[in-house]
């Protein structure tokens, strides 16, 4: 069984017991959320799909802990022109730790 639920403004495939990284949510650490924005869900071949969202439906998730993403490098240069800039971003991010699907 797996559900299409939107977290965060962004749309993920999960499965119970999976681990994903999200934009940072304003809940503790080690707290329970339930989301009830799910788009699709299948159970045994049998999709069942919303309008858009499924009335009823909602998986609910562990808050692991809150971290940072990888170092993204951006880099701009224009040839002899002398121009360079170099900026760097991290991302925060939420683990989470999906426990149900209902």
């Amino acid at each position: 069984m797996y559900a299409i639920v939107e977290i965060a403004g962004q749309q993920f495939k999960v499965v119970k017991d999976q681990t994903l990284f999200v934009h940072r949510l304003q809940d503790e650490e080690g707290s329970t959320v339930t989301f009830d924005r799910v788009l699709l869900t299948e159970n045994d071949g049998k999709v069942t799909l919303g309008a858009p969202a499924i009335k009823g439906a909602s998986i609910t998730v562990k808050v692991e802990e809150h971290l940072k993403g990888d170092k993204v490098i951006v880099f701009k240069k224009k040839r002899r022109k002398g121009y360079k800039l170099k900026k760097g971003h991290r991302q925060y991010l939420t683990k989470l730790t999906v426990t149900a699907i209902s």
